[in-house]
């Protein structure tokens, strides 16, 4: 066979499908928990999910806002995260939204934290719910709780920030 003959076979075949960009934009963001605490370090972790439940995340219909994390005979618990069902879930199912859901972690860290929170009064609270490829994985922080003047003081700041941005937006524009 030519090599003219054996190009032609090859040319004939459909191109490689491309590969689905991943987002790595999170799915559910727990804002409160950066008011609320001190996040000293985070932790990657996957979730054990049902089916309707991946369903409903990429739909978007999931909340993070009162969740905490607990750990229960060596293992990590999803506690308050809310994932609202579809109503076009499947009629055998009956769809749980405040369901415990398992945290699935390497036994090397999670008796690391068990530690930290044991020992130096730290909490687990989850930070996000986003996609490392097709999986969803949750971001957990090893926090400490914020006093009330702290709170204060974190608005303080945000407030200036946000008023310098004003302030500069219209010096630019008094100079044009």
């Amino acid at each position: 066979m030519s090599t003219a003959a054996t190009a032609h076979n090859h040319g004939s075949r459909p191109p490689p499908k491309a590969k689905a960009a991943v987002s790595t934009a999170p799915i559910a963001e727990n804002r409160r928990a950066r008011f609320d605490y001190f996040i000293d370090e985070r932790h990657e972790c996957g979730i054990v999910l049902e089916g309707w439940e991946v369903k409903a995340i990429r739909a978007g219909q999931v909340q993070l806002t009162d969740g905490y994390v607990l750990i229960k005979n060596g293992e990590l618990f999803l506690i308050g995260c809310r994932i609202n069902p579809l109503r076009t879930a499947s009629t055998h199912v009956s769809p749980l939204a405040d369901r415990t859901r398992k945290l699935l972690m390497s036994k090397g860290d999670i008796r690391r934290l068990i530690g930290k929170v044991e020992q130096r009064g730290f909490t687990l609270v989850p930070l996000n719910l986003h996609y490392k490829g097709s999986f969803v994985k949750a971001e957990i922080g090893l926090a400490k709780g914020k006093a009330e003047h702290d709170k204060r003081d974190t608005e303080k700041k945000r407030d200036w920030e946000k008023e310098k941005g004003q302030l500069m937006r219209q010096a630019t524009k008094t100079r044009s």
